[in-house]
């Protein structure tokens, strides 16, 4: 039964409302508006539709809303195409029949309401409170749900809890048999498979990784690259699952995408079958600010959200009750749901501040981060990203538990996310993070008080010596920057010492500094500094020295209360204040680095670091202001913290030496830092580049010219028909060429998305790309790498210029350390081969990379794989051959149809 209501449809190509009686017509922009603005509209994705009209108070019946409650912690891709697939409904064609469409999948949803689906428990009673918050949905919603027999129970008590285990034994030291391993993967591999050598050779090579190591220090690791296509995903995950099972150790994988953790996450099933015990046996890991925090979302529930935001918290806890582990961004929440609300309140659901209680916390046992945790401790493989298991390593040093065995897949980023894990920086926004830490959530917050003082009362009663540090912190928080603090400074009147640091910082940076893009964010060196900047540095010193001494003796007097075991500390609270042990320490330390780089003003510097100032700013308006820190070589703590410690380590990647060799290659992962031999290992892709894929540069684009390059986007987006994935290295022209084609193309049937443009997450993005093989993308560095888009949907890469690094103050540090024009070479040209490795991702893939850059030097072109025709040539010359490539094979079907390669490089 169709609903009484009109559907609205938009895109770049026009506009389309169809009416109940089944009437669809196209309207004018301004029509549109007029009858969501008086009518209840069915439409899709209320953001993107907003954007469309030119209208942003749009509301009325979003559909992803209605499918979020329907079938929480089910994924959509929310398209007309997607959303049909989702529901088994015949996929619309063309734009009049998506409109009509919408009103379909509308009825199917509806009509689940009246029957029993998977999702039934906990929607009765959810509806009820939506309703009370005047969802749009929740009228039509509640009439076709029938009230159950007994009340529904609250969502916390449902919840299952997680069970405390003793920890498992050290691992055994035990050597891999070559034969089982290679059985292994041929177990992994199927039957079905095609044999690869190459493959077999990586998992035997990865075999050693696991041996015994021969002294302390000294890891045994192994460099692995492998071209695209080897199967080293599989390669790896036979020695590491033989060796878990066999030694009753955990390997930790390690990724830099979310993606990949994907991938990883669904490759489970070839070694564990049965769900229940896969999820015993493999366990995804994630920073705590991943999670849904029960507690935050309790306070949501009960109050402390209104609005949409309130709607949001009703949807997420329909969500919480169905979740496989409570993860927020990049798990079976999704990406859509929290963008449709603008974020209203998303970041509020999750853990950003450190500001958990742990055994205090009445949802503790059901906690989806200790069900993470704990889980880990006792699973086979434990899948993670590279900042995270940094972490955990170098605090797996302080409690005796660091990874032993360590896979670094997508290896060619931990030198990039080794530069992010171990920096500094003494910023206004990092420092009111602590300031909350310590002394709880300002104004006139509805959430529970979580300062310090709050979260350890009882021990302030027990033990004096701790009080009296615990007073002495909270005092002196309160001369870290607080609420307002940006805008104190710039009316001039910063208030305490760290305030008065910041605007000096800022003062500095705005004399110095000259802005590369207008209304960006600037930089400067911390050298030379002027007057009042060294004036202001030594009262800041001292007021994060005021502050660090109690914290640091706070830390030592729960270390004792914990020792001594008085009779009140039961396993609840002894929890609780091993996490306010686990918190001091690493507050304290980022305390010791603030102090560190704070009084280095005005004295010498230290060799081993780069230090400037900066203020950051989006689009002219500040967000963020002061001092950075970071190693020159950020491998060196990689080494010590992280890679010493290990049994056995694998770096892999189809690109770990891009830009370079096995030199550059150990010297970018750390192992260069290493009193022990490195292993190398090296497979070539099995794909046939130089048959399927081929290079054009584009010799005519005059650099700056914004009508032409988007002229030339336009155009070779139409010849490929789409699959085109575009980009740029500046988010400015990146929306100036997206605003001057996107309605062209979509008058094409080319539909054209944008990062920085359309209200959607990148995953979802990408999502949507994958699923219109006549979509296209367009996007920044994010997408550059990890994006994996087999098929036709991915044929054409167009980057707008030769990827420069930015000429910031680190990079010209370490572009003076690493060779002056040879160190920018190898950047380039790995970042060209991270580019072109978007193209080919399965057997039978073809596709052509285009660089709008006449003076790319002939020097970068090893980037590409071997043979690959480099062609350079006029726009009108390879668009014609873009068209005779692609959009003929593609209509044929044929992935060799017309596929004839070029010549060598020209």
């Amino acid at each position: 039964m169709m609903l009484p209501h009109p559907a609205l449809h938009a895109t770049h190509a026009g506009i389309w409302i169809a009416h109940p009686d089944g009437r669809v017509e196209a309207v004018t922009r301004g029509a549109a508006i007029a009858r969501a603005a008086e009518t209840p509209t069915i439409f899709l994705n209320a953001p993107l539709v907003a954007s469309r009209l030119g209208y942003p108070e749009l509301s009325g019946l979003d559909l992803l809303e209605l499918f979020a409650f329907v079938h929480p912690a089910r994924f959509a891709v929310p398209t007309p195409k997607g959303l049909a697939d989702a529901l088994g409904l015949p996929e619309p064609e063309g734009d009049e029949a998506a409109a009509r469409f919408l009103g379909q999948a509308a009825a199917t949803l509806l009509a689940t309401l009246s029957g029993d689906w998977p999702e039934r428990a906990g929607a009765w009673a959810s509806a009820q409170a939506l309703h009370r918050l005047r969802w749009p949905w929740a009228g039509v919603v509640a009439a076709r749900l029938s009230r159950p027999g007994r009340d529904e129970p609250w969502l916390f008590s449902v919840l299952p809890e997680w069970e405390e285990t003793g920890g498992r034994p050290p691992p055994r030291p035990i050597r891999l048999d070559a034969g089982a391993t290679a059985d292994r993967l041929a177990h992994l591999v199927g039957s079905d498979a095609e044999p690869r050598q190459g493959q077999r050779d990586y998992a035997a090579a990865a075999r050693a990784v696991f041996d015994p190591r021969p002294a302390e220090g000294r890891p045994n690791m192994l460099l692995a690259e492998a071209g695209t296509g080897i199967g080293k995903t599989l390669g790896y995950l036979a020695p590491a699952s033989l060796w878990a099972e066999q030694a009753g150790g955990a390997v930790w994988v390690s990724t830099y995408t979310k993606a990949l953790q994907r991938q990883l996450d669904r490759e489970g099933a070839r070694l564990f079958a049965d769900p229940s015990v896969r999820r015993r046996r493999i366990v995804v890991r994630k920073g705590r600010e991943n999670y849904l925090c029960l507690l935050n979302l309790e306070d949501a529930l009960q109050g402390g959200f209104a609005g949409r935001a309130a709607i949001l918290a009703q949807l997420v806890a329909r969500w919480a009750a169905y979740t496989k582990d409570g993860d927020m961004i990049g798990g079976d929440l999704p990406g859509w749901l929290t963008s449709l609300f603008r974020r209203a309140g998303a970041t509020a659901l999750t853990d950003r501040r450190g500001e958990c209680v742990y055994a205090g916390c009445p949802h503790y046992r059901r906690c989806f981060i200790e069900r993470a945790s704990r889980a880990s401790q006792d699973a086979d493989l434990v899948i993670a990203n590279h900042a995270l298991v940094m972490v955990n390593a170098a605090r797996g040093r302080e409690t005796g538990n660091p990874p032993t065995r360590i896979v670094f897949d997508e290896g060619h980023h931990l030198f990039d996310a080794a530069d992010s894990t171990f920096a500094a920086a003494l910023t206004g926004q990092e420092a009111i993070e602590l300031r909350r830490w310590i002394l709880g959530p300002e104004g006139r917050s509805r959430g529970r008080r979580r300062g310090l003082s709050a979260r350890l009362l009882d021990v302030a009663s027990y033990d004096e010596a701790g009080a009296a540090a615990l007073g002495a912190a909270v005092q002196m928080a309160g001369a870290l920057p607080g609420d307002g603090w940006l805008q104190r400074l710039a009316e001039g009147a910063p208030f305490g010492p760290i305030e008065a640091l910041l605007a000096a910082v800022r003062g500095t940076v705005y004399a110095r500094a000259s802005a590369q893009d207008a209304g960006y964010g600037l930089e400067t060196e911390l050298a030379e500094p002027d007057a009042a900047l060294v004036e202001a540095a030594a009262p800041a010193v001292e007021a994060l020295e005021l502050l660090h001494r109690p914290l640091v003796a706070l830390g030592k007097r729960l270390e004792a209360v914990i020792e001594d075991a008085p009779d009140w500390l039961d396993a609840q609270a002894r929890a609780r204040i091993e996490g306010a042990i686990a918190g001091l320490s690493w507050r304290t330390q980022t305390l010791a680095g603030w102090i560190a780089l704070a009084a280095r003003i005005g004295g010498p510097g230290d060799p081993d670091f780069v230090d400037w100032l900066a203020v950051d700013r989006v689009e002219g308006r500040e967000f963020d202001i002061g001092l950075h820190r970071h190693w020159l070589d950020p491998t060196r703590p990689l080494a010590e913290a992280v890679l010493k410690p290990a049994q056995g380590v694998l770096v892999t990647s189809a690109t770990l030496r891009a830009g370079g060799d096995w030199d550059t290659a150990e010297a970018r992962t750390g192992a260069a830092h290493l009193d022990a031999p490195i292993g190398r290992f090296e497979a070539a892709s099995p794909f046939d580049y130089a048959a399927m894929s081929e290079v054009l540069i584009v010799t005519d684009i005059r650099k700056g010219d914004t009508a032409a390059l988007a002229g030339a986007y336009a155009r070779l987006i139409e010849a490929a028909g789409g699959g085109a994935l575009g980009l740029f290295t500046a988010i400015q022209r990146l929306r100036a060429v997206h605003a001057r084609i996107a309605d062209r193309l979509a008058r094409s049937g080319l539909p054209l998305y944008a990062q920085h443009v359309d209200p959607i997450d990148t995953g979802t993005l990408v999502d949507i790309f994958r699923d219109d093989p006549r979509a296209s993308l367009l996007g920044t560095d994010a997408l550059r790498d990890g994006v994996d888009v087999p098929g036709d949907s991915l044929r054409l890469v167009v980057m707008e210029g030769v990827p420069w690094p930015r000429p910031t103050v680190l990079h010209g540090a370490r572009r003076a350390a690493g060779g002056g024009s040879s160190y920018d070479d190898r950047v380039v040209r790995a970042r060209l081969a991270q580019a072109f490795g978007r193209l080919i991702r399965r057997q039978g893939d073809r596709g052509m990379f285009v660089l709008l850059s006449s003076a790319t030097p002939s020097r970068l072109l090893a980037a590409f794989p071997p043979g690959v025709a480099v062609t350079r040539l006029t726009l009108d010359m390879a668009i014609a051959r873009v068209a005779a490539r692609l959009s003929s094979g593609a209509a044929a079907g044929d992935a060799t149809a017309a596929w004839v390669p070029s010549g060598g490089a020209q």
